[in-house]
């Protein structure tokens, strides 16, 4: 797949980036075979750009991506995790961390930690379950109620680790658009991950934080483009940021779908694409737990969408008219299964 480059750094990415919430088990359980089978058919369709954190299922995704990706040349994907919770073992009893959203044993706890010690005790325990020497990209992970420990201490701390070869590029991974532009301002880091936030039902982060990435050369990785379920799947139970979403949101995604089937095209292609339209955004990443939905996003990245349909979510008040809409051809490449990126 096409491959960008990231902020001020020589990191590469692929456009479409495997998120790895799905394998560490978010909400459902899937076994070890059905993890390494999405990852298997991400690799093989040509994703080199896998992002994972502590937080999903207390280090299982972590651990399932690093056992798969060690059979590869370390410089022939791109890793991404997070710190700012430190996973600490239970003592006695364990339950299960479904109130986290993982369906995973409770065997550990999260404790918030964006202190300088915390970062490198996070980063040097993810290096661990990963089985890698060195991370591409370290976000600080949903730093919203610990904003100044995380500018004064934690990023501090990964530009140091950056210095040392233990990190390639410092980014920032929240839903929340104005610290985000905050650190993009404040900081040197190469890159944001916003999720929820730019997308074919919120463009929130075209107020501040795209201007802001496109002025100081930040690169931005849309997550949460299908704002947790509505715009994949809409009907009137689907969720809309992890809850359920409200009737005229349903009504939208629908009006939108209504739209896009006109052009045979299937609204979650639509919205997968949708935030190329702007020039900040390098990639887009997406929750993948199966091969089959693997396969889908990758053909849904290949599709074309005519001009037209962009044409007709504007005329009919679906999309307001100054937001940015990706070109067609979409950005996006074949797989080339025989290269290592």
């Amino acid at each position: 797949m096409d491959l960008v480059t990231l902020g001020h750094t020589d990191t590469t990415v692929t456009r479409l980036a495997f998120g790895g919430a799905g394998i560490g088990n978010l909400f459902t359980p899937i076994g070890d075979e059905e993890a390494d089978a999405a990852l298997a058919a991400a690799w093989a369709a040509g994703i080199r750009s896998f992002d994972t954190a502590p937080h999903y299922g207390l280090g299982l995704s972590e651990r399932r991506l690093g056992r798969f990706l060690r059979k590869y040349p370390r410089d022939g994907f791109h890793l991404s995790t997070k710190v700012g919770r430190i996973l600490e073992a239970v003592e006695g009893p364990i339950g299960s961390d479904a109130a986290n959203g993982f369906a995973v044993p409770a065997t550990h706890v999260r404790r918030w930690d964006f202190s300088a010690d915390g970062v490198r005790r996070s980063l040097e325990a993810s290096m661990t379950r990963l089985g890698v020497d060195r991370v591409d990209t370290v976000y600080l992970h949903d730093p919203d109620n610990h904003l100044h420990q995380a500018i004064t201490e934690a990023y501090p701390a990964l530009e140091r680790l950056r210095g040392e070869g233990l990190v390639g590029s410092i980014g920032v991974g929240m839903n929340h658009c104005a610290p985000l532009a905050r650190f993009v301002r404040d900081t040197d880091i190469d890159e944001v991950l916003v999720a929820g936030r730019y997308t074919l039902l919120d463009q929130s982060a075209l107020q501040d934080l795209l201007p802001a990435a496109t002025e100081h050369g930040v690169s931005v990785v849309a997550g949460g483009v299908f704002n947790s379920g509505l715009l994949a799947d809409p009907r009137p139970d689907a969720t809309f940021d992890y809850a359920t979403a409200p009737a005229r949101l349903v009504e939208r995604a629908l009006r939108m779908q209504e739209v896009c089937a006109r052009y045979g095209v299937p609204l979650r292609a639509a919205a997968a694409r949708f935030p190329f339209g702007h020039p900040a955004v390098a990639g887009v990443l997406i929750g993948l737990r199966g091969p089959g939905e693997v396969t889908d996003a990758v053909e849904q990245n290949r599709r074309p969408i005519p001009d037209e349909l962009w044409q007709d979510l504007r005329a009919e008040g679906l999309l307001p008219g100054d937001v940015p809409v990706p070109p067609c051809p979409p950005p996006v490449s074949g797989p080339d299964p025989g290269s290592n990126r």
